[in-house]
């Protein structure tokens, strides 16, 4: 792998799949990773936080069921041919990353998933940390993670 690695958190991936505010970065993104110029990170517990977020979208009735199927086959397909080409790091999560977030909650006072994704990215060694989240890309901010908050 070579390049500059960029950690998204879940609402960050999901710009990837739903065109909203901050998608065209995201987009720019993966096209530079695509470009080999790039690597871009999320943990194994990203997976299923953005599975669920379909999955909620599919019954709150936000998106049909057609549109949920190809947005999952999108994103998993997506993912394992990133993976293949050595474009995409998918963290393990492991019982250090669970300590190390523990840390970071009492610090912070966030939930474990948002913890996961700050030692996540430090695991990775992350030059950019991509986030929707307001609060978390402060706290990213406070941890010493270059930070940037797509709204």
């Amino acid at each position: 792998m070579k390049g500059q690695i960029v950690y998204l958190d879940s609402s960050a991936i999901i710009k990837r799949y739903v065109e909203e505010e901050g998608s065209n970065i995201v987009v720019s993104e993966y096209e530079t990773a695509y470009n080999g110029k790039k690597i871009i990170a999320f943990s194994i517990w990203n997976i299923g936080e953005v599975l669920g977020v379909f999955d909620k979208a599919k019954r709150r009735k936000i998106i049909s069921p057609t549109e949920y199927t190809v947005l999952r086959e999108r994103f998993l397909a997506e993912t394992g041919r990133m993976t293949k080409l050595r474009i995409l790091k998918i963290v393990p999560l492991k019982t250090q990353i669970l300590v190390e977030g523990w840390k970071v909650i009492e610090r912070h006072h966030i939930y474990q998933a948002d913890a996961i994704q700050i030692v996540s990215a430090k695991v990775a060694k992350a030059d950019l940390f991509l986030t929707g989240d307001k609060r978390l890309y402060e706290i990213a901010k406070e941890e010493d993670l270059k930070s940037q908050y797509l709204g």
